[in-house]
Order: structure tokens, then C-alpha cells, then sequence
């Protein structure tokens, strides 16, 4: 079902070309995949998800959580991590994986068209040999110490995605 928005405003934004790509690896909780998947059909970014999944595409809460953004969403669902790898070429220097091990912020990246964004799933976080494959490539998006051990999945790619954007369309705008 499709409802029109009386208050939205379409914002000046050049979008970046390619999109980058989001990649899941493992995710467990529908909402949170249903969250990002909407996020990514906003901004026009491919999503993949990498198995094994905690949850079927079928999932109510996750098809909930995408609303009826879903046939916006450009979904592209993977076995498992060789299976990403045949489709999917990655490029070392355009890659960027998000962990709490990271020591390199976020905002120290610089970001290009076109560069793929990886999640470990909300538990476990990314695999281990993951990041010794790309160990130059760990960012962490800041947070102050204490009680908090980690941020929730989709608020960090929400965070992440919505950076590089900013990055690349700061780039784009005329000065």
C-alpha cells in the first residue's frame, strides 16, 4: 500500500554513480534488515546479504520493517560468503569493514563511488578471517567508553552509508 506524503521535500543531492553496496554478513534480526533494506532503497544502494541468515526473507517483521519499500530495494541474497565473493568482485582499497575492533574512525575514511560497505551481524560482528583479509580496512564509528559495547546494526549503517554520501556529494557540489 502506497501513501502519498503531503510533507516531504525531495532535497537537492547529487547521488553517487556507481551507488555504493551495502553487504550484511550473517545478519540475525529481521527488523534491523528490514531497516537497512528501506535505507537502502531511499538512497538508491544495493543491498546483499550474505548467509547463513538468522531469519527467512519470508520473515514478518523483517517484510514489516521494509514496509512497502521493498520492490525499491535492490536485494541480492548470498549463501554464504564464497557465494558473495563469485558475484561481487572487491577491489582492497574499496573496501570498508565496520567493526567495534576498528581504530580508524569512520570520518578518517575517504569514501568513492562505487566502494562496499560490509556489517557483521549484530552478535558475532564479522568474521574473524574477514578481517585479517582486509586489516587495513577496520573502521569503528566513535563512541564514548563506558556501558555501551556497540551500536545497533542499522543505526550503524545508517550512520556509515549516510557519511560516505555526504562525503561524495560534498565532493560533487560546486564550490
Amino acid at each position: 500500500m502506497t501513501h502519498p506524503h503531503l510533507r516531504r521535500f525531495d532535497q537537492p543531492f547529487r547521488w553517487p554513480v556507481p551507488p555504493f553496496r551495502v553487504v550484511l554478513v550473517r545478519p540475525e534480526i529481521p527488523p534491523n534488515t528490514g531497516n537497512i533494506a528501506r535505507l537502502c532503497a531511499a538512497t538508491g544502494t544495493p543491498l546483499h546479504l550474505v548467509g547463513p541468515m538468522g531469519f527467512r526473507l519470508s520473515d514478518k517483521s523483517l517484510l514489516r520493517a521494509g514496509l512497502d519499500y521493498w520492490k525499491a530495494v535492490d536485494m541480492q541474497a548470498h549463501g554464504d560468503w564464497d557465494d558473495f565473493r563469485k558475484v561481487v568482485p572487491l577491489a582492497a582499497d574499496r573496501v570498508h569493514l565496520f567493526s567495534t575492533a576498528g581504530q580508524r574512525s569512520l570520518f578518517d575514511a575517504k569514501f568513492q563511488a562505487g566502494d562496499v560497505l560490509i556489517f557483521g551481524s549484530e552478535s558475532l560482528g564479522l568474521p574473524d578471517p574477514l578481517l585479517r583479509e582486509f586489516p587495513d580496512r577496520i573502521l569503528g564509528i566513535p563512541m564514548r567508553a563506558g556501558d555501551v559495547r556497540s551500536l545497533n546494526l542499522s543505526t550503524s549503517v545508517g550512520i556509515a552509508l549516510y557519511e560516505a554520501l555526504r562525503q561524495i556529494n560534498q565532493r560533487m557540489s560546486p564550490a
